[in-house]
């Protein structure tokens, strides 16, 4: 079958690495060395352990890891993941804070479907969780959803957003963050079209390829180096016979994590060299930096073949959304039917993926949309990763997102000042 003994290919080498990382740190660590102290062992144990830790993340589902978070009473509540909307290939899953009454603020996270899991979003959901009542999109991994369950392509996804819209009502705030931005803003045109009394409030739109030809990058390059027909045989591999989606085709999370490595080899290379030498000499931590950005970094999950494929094709070659032409089950979706959500548009200055413009592009198909109602910020010397994560996230640019929600919705600011420390155990 197409290219399934590829895919098995790459897990067996995946898992060979992983053997050696284990095999090297167990035999180097046999007691019978203190009696020769040379630091190669302690070098070639510090390498089997990191080794083996980075192949196994790649097949591991990161944990939210999200317990506790601190109430206006300075109490800790407990909190519970639940799941609202279960669908084959995502779900909607909401952080419930025990003991806590109801937020003003209701957040929906549009989580990204790029090759990470939903987890991806962790630190922005602990900054939000002490204001708002937050809910996510948790997609789920193609590898682990059986052929019977049916394709699930880019419209697929328009649909799967309109409904989770739906569910939670008007009384909400949605962010996208970077991939799902476009496929959003559609939802939210093809929502305002069909019924215009769920819409959210306000739309917050954080980093991604609105229009990608606004100014173009190596990622929206690469697209437009390839055909179509080029991208699929290269690209598209069918799950082998490990997983319950045998036989499906995806675009192997394994693939996208080494384009992304690639992109930035030396740093990645440096990081991983320093975390060796610094576990030899035992100052390595468990839970240290490393750990905590490559254990989510390199846990990757496959995406369906139609939906990779109808992304690039129909987002970044056609630019269907950029030329308010796309469509969904063969209805236009305009997006200027968009005439009471407030979109709030954020961009990084220094961004490599969605470089400044591409999103900001979203306000001019908004022509539906009064200028009051329009938003945008430029983060300087912010990356990608950085305007929705990180010190940048939480020290400029979430301020202004909760702003922008007050200014569009009459929420109470009582909380601005509150206590945000949550404990992630």
């Amino acid at each position: 079958m197409k290219n399934m003994l590829s895919y098995d290919l790459m897990e067996s080498a995946r898992n060979t690495n992983e053997w050696l990382g284990a095999s090297a740190r167990a035999m180097a660590s046999y007691p019978i060395w203190g009696l020769m102290p040379h630091p190669i062992f302690k070098v070639m144990s510090a390498w089997g352990r990191v080794t083996e830790r980075s192949f196994a993340r790649m097949v591991i589902k990161p944990d939210w890891g999200i317990r506790t978070v601190v109430g206006s009473d300075d109490r800790d509540h407990l909190v519970e993941i639940e799941n609202l909307v279960e669908r084959p290939f995502g779900d909607l899953i909401h952080f419930k804070v025990l003991g806590r009454d109801p937020m003003p603020r209701r957040v929906l996270l549009v989580a990204p479907m790029s090759g990470h899991y939903s987890t991806l979003l962790r630190s922005t959901v602990i900054s939000l969780l002490p204001d708002c009542d937050v809910y996510v999109t948790d997609w789920h991994n193609a590898r682990d959803i059986p052929v019977s369950a049916g394709k699930f392509d880019i419209e697929d996804y328009t649909r799967y957003l309109v409904d989770f819209m739906r569910h939670l009502g008007p009384d909400l705030h949605v962010v996208a963050v970077c991939q799902p931005a476009p496929i959003t803003l559609a939802a939210t045109a093809l929502l305002a079209d069909e019924e215009p009394e769920a819409q959210p409030r306000t739309l917050t739109l954080i980093g991604g390829p609105i229009d990608p030809d606004a100014a173009p990058t190596e990622v929206t390059d690469f697209g437009r180096r390839l055909t179509m027909g080029q991208l699929e045989h290269l690209a598209i591999q069918r799950i082998g016979f490990k997983y319950a989606g045998a036989g499906r085709l995806v675009y192997p999370g394994l693939l996208q994590l080494a384009s992304f490595i690639s992109m930035n080899l030396d740093r990645h290379a440096q990081a991983f060299t320093d975390k060796i030498l610094a576990s030899s000499k035992g100052e390595g931590g468990e839970r240290d930096a490393h750990n905590r950005f490559y254990d989510e970094y390199l846990s990757v999950m496959d995406m369906t073949a139609e939906f990779y494929l109808t992304t690039v094709e129909r987002v970044f070659k056609e630019r269907e959304i950029a030329r308010n032409v796309f469509e969904v089950d063969g209805k236009r979706v305009d997006i200027g039917r968009i005439t009471d959500v407030a979109v709030h548009v954020i961009e990084g200055e220094e961004d490599d993926i969605s470089a400044p413009g591409q999103c900001y592009a979203a306000l001019g198909l908004c022509t539906g949309l009064p200028d009051e109602k329009k938003a945008s910020h430029l983060e300087p010397g912010a990356g990608h990763y950085g305007i929705f994560a990180g010190k940048s996230w939480r020290n400029n640019i979430r301020p202004l997102v909760l702003d922008f929600f007050d200014r569009n919705s009459g929420t109470p600011r009582a909380r601005r000042g509150a206590k945000t420390a949550i404990r992630a155990v």
